[in-house]
């Protein structure tokens, strides 16, 4: 059997037992690793948060941490624009409100994704299975 033939067969093996965990009523992602790209079905606390979308997405916990940090200086600045005026003599910019709000909420988002990723690549390792790629099946 040539190496397309047994991994196509490996494939076949893990959708069909992928595909029994879901009707047995397991949530399951089936996906591939980054590992050669081999086909994995993860239970839902393994997963950590979903990798699919188009363009460039952040994979990792540490580059979720990153995004929040940018999500932290945009609510900074925000709040910069806010009370910039006041300086002045003026009223408030009371219109950066909103991207203070959005630069919290983002961040709070980012936060909550990269512990969920932190928490999944921990119970990975325990596990000893290899890490989801950024390419998912379904």
């Amino acid at each position: 059997m040539d190496l397309y033939a047994a991994r196509r067969h490996a494939d076949e093996q893990t959708r069909a037992r992928h595909e029994q965990a879901v009707a047995d009523g397991e949530k399951r992602l089936l996906a591939r690793t980054t590992d050669g790209g081999r086909l994995h079905s993860y239970a839902a606390d393994e997963i950590g948060f979903a990798r699919a979308g188009t363009g460039p997405i952040v994979t990792t916990a540490p580059g979720m941490l990153v995004l929040a940090m940018i999500f932290a200086a945009v609510t900074a600045f925000s709040l910069f624009l806010l009370a910039a005026p006041t300086a002045t003599g003026q009223d408030p910019l009371w219109g950066a409100l909103a991207l203070t709000a959005g630069g919290i909420a983002g961040a709070a988002y980012a936060v909550r994704l990269a512990v969920s990723e932190f928490r999944a690549r921990k119970i990975r390792r325990e596990r000893g299975m290899p890490d989801p790629s950024p390419r998912q099946l379904d």
